[in-house]
């Protein structure tokens, strides 16, 4: 069975980006900067809110001489809510998930589980008495089964949403999720489509030991043809799942383990967030700071430091990390001149040092100071508490690369 299950393989629909172009202009020269220096920055990045994106289009893109016009820093999720209804984290996922299940009958979900007990998470609670046990599936422990099951099940017109107990134990589908998964689009010419979610809980939670603290964004983000993308409030959680199920493309959507329980007031009605889009969490004119996911929240705490020590740092939320949104970091950097990244992954080979390169090679002469990245130690995380702590990125951290950085 699993032999089947493997060589159905899967597929990702590579759609063409068309978005309006202009050419990106110089900043204002500073009082005792050589004007003569500031070139103009030829960037490439954006996207069509209609459109779906593949790595092909990225490709493209980072060898463009325009700068697309279209804005991608969100205006709903920043706006105030005046009706509403408050969730936590795991429940706001799960009202999308419904919410998709109800609307389009091939939306299904498939995991270890998922049925009956809910999820490990709760995410999964309540679906399988509402929509049956063959679109709310209980797996064996077999990740690679499972997976390549909901691959191939995405091939014949369902839209599947893989749910990993842990982001770890999909190590063990890496091989479906490479090489089916993220390719079957292009190698099959076009013919199959694999419009799958796979989600789960990761990043360092609190003493659940090295196996089950990973964060496998590095590992993925080199996979052609897929895209990730990180929630980390309701609202967002909420929006990014219905977009992730509406995607003709297969999205990997990271879930925090540790923050499940936030509680936020979201709309009563139906909305979606662009999955290649960041959000403007904070403006500012000082320094832009990027994280996303759990640091989202150690940036915060960092900030209220720094505007109490005179500094006005802009904190975005990247969300998107494949492909990033380089025209919202763009617009900052042209207004800050420094770059703070601030990430739970892993230093070597993590989203930062993609990120790290893809700011330097688009907006080098922007930059006022090299661009710092805060990324956790390339170590197993420790079970003990205070050992665990030593290796993630900390507030105070922040506040000092921070003053390091304007100085």
């Amino acid at each position: 069975m699993s032999a089947i299950i493997q060589g159905t393989g899967a597929a990702t629909a590579l759609t063409t980006l068309n978005s309006k172009k202009l050419v990106a202009r110089s900043r204002t020269s500073l009082p005792g900067v050589d004007a003569g220096r500031r070139k103009r920055c030829i960037v490439a990045a954006g996207s069509d809110a209609s459109k779906s994106f593949g790595s092909s289009s990225l490709l493209t893109l980072r060898h463009s001489h325009k700068l697309f016009a279209n804005a991608v820093a969100t205006k709903a999720d920043t706006s105030a809510t005046t009706t509403g209804h408050e969730l936590l984290l795991f429940e706001a996922l799960q009202e999308g998930l419904e919410e998709e299940m109800d609307r389009d009958p091939h939306v299904c979900v498939m995991g270890e589980d998922v049925g009956h007990y809910g999820g490990s998470y709760k995410v999964t609670k309540g679906l399988a008495d509402k929509f049956g046990d063959l679109r709310v599936l209980d797996t064996p422990i077999c990740e690679n089964a499972f997976t390549g099951m909901g691959i191939g099940a995405a091939m014949t017109g369902l839209r599947p949403v893989i749910e990993g107990m842990n982001m770890g134990f999909l190590l063990l589908a890496f091989n479906q999720i490479s090489n089916n998964c993220g390719m079957l689009h292009y190698t099959s010419g076009g013919q199959f489509t694999i419009p799958v979610v796979i989600r789960g809980p990761g990043g360092v939670g609190r003493q659940l030991g090295a196996e089950h603290s990973q964060r496998l964004e590095s590992y993925f983000q080199s996979i052609p043809g897929i895209q990730m993308v990180a929630c980390s409030t309701p609202y967002n959680a909420k929006g990014l799942m219905k977009a992730a199920i509406r995607s003709e493309n297969p999205v990997i959507l990271f879930e925090h383990v540790l923050l499940y329980n936030l509680k936020e007031k979201i709309p009563d009605e139906e909305y979606i967030c662009n999955l290649e889009e960041a959000e403007m969490v904070r403006p500012g004119e000082h320094i832009t700071i990027l994280t996303y996911s759990r640091m989202r929240y150690h940036v915060m705490q960092a900030a209220k430091t720094l505007v109490n020590k005179g500094y006005d740092p802009e904190v975005i939320d990247i969300r998107s990390l494949k492909p990033f949104d380089l025209y919202t970091i763009g617009n900052s950097v042209k207004k800050t001149h420094r770059v703070l990244i601030v990430e739970e992954c892993m230093r070597t080979g993590g989203i930062g040092a993609s990120l790290t390169a893809a700011i330097n090679e688009n907006f080098h002469d922007y930059l006022d100071a090299p661009v710092m990245c805060l990324s956790s130690q390339d170590v197993p995380t420790p079970y003990a508490g205070t050992l665990e702590e030593w290796t993630v990125v900390q507030p105070a951290q922040i506040v000092t690369a921070v003053e390091q950085l304007c100085q």
